[in-house]
């Protein structure tokens, strides 16, 4: 797929737009705007039950009311013994107003004595233009949840969620987890439609 030109990334997450223009720019040349560049636009509740609903909605959403092509994406940390919780929740999983201390706080007591630690991160894309077309994609990466924070790299639980290798995502060079990632893995998704 060739990314129209300018595209919106529909989101206000700096760690999300570092990743998604590192990996965009890499492999599709484009025009990217964020939300940033509209700080009077107000993004619509995160209602839906699966990430690809929230990403659909936020995408839809900002392309009809901005006039331009959205890319957006919702993703989360989906943990076995939680019954793939927190899920769609991830970012408000100790809460609407916790920040990553806090969820990771939360995940880490939800966890005491769980006799698997195996994990994954989901992401779902979605490209929508405001006549109402849309082009969608997943990724995922399999893991597990470490027992105590490594590397300083990353945002969200990437401090704990632990690669096969052993290394936290969070200890990865960004050049390394933007090949790897999730969202790494949806986009060249959507990128190969």
């Amino acid at each position: 797929m060739i990314l129209p030109s300018p595209l919106l990334l529909a989101t206000r997450n700096p760690g999300k737009l570092r990743e998604i223009e590192a990996i965009l720019g890499r492999a599709a040349p484009a025009e990217l705007r964020s939300l940033r560049d509209h700080p009077d636009y107000q993004p619509p509740p995160e209602t839906a039950a699966d990430y690809l609903g929230n990403a659909r909605l936020k995408a839809h959403h900002a392309a009809a009311r901005l006039g331009l092509p959205a890319l957006a994406d919702d993703s989360g940390i989906e943990v076995d013994a939680l019954g793939g919780a927190p899920g769609p929740r991830s970012a408000r999983f100790a809460g609407p107003a916790a920040d990553d201390a806090a969820n990771n706080a939360r995940l880490l007591r939800e966890l005491e004595g769980a006799a698997t630690r195996a994990a994954r991160y989901r992401c779902a894309v979605v490209l929508a233009w405001p006549d109402g077309r849309e082009a969608s994609a997943e990724g995922a990466c399999e893991g597990a949840i470490g027992f105590e924070p490594l590397g300083h790299g990353g945002f969200g639980y990437d401090p704990y969620f632990r690669l096969p290798d052993g290394r936290t995502m969070a200890e990865l060079p960004a050049a390394e987890k933007n090949r790897i990632s999730h969202r790494a893995r949806a986009l060249e998704a959507l990128l190969a439609l």
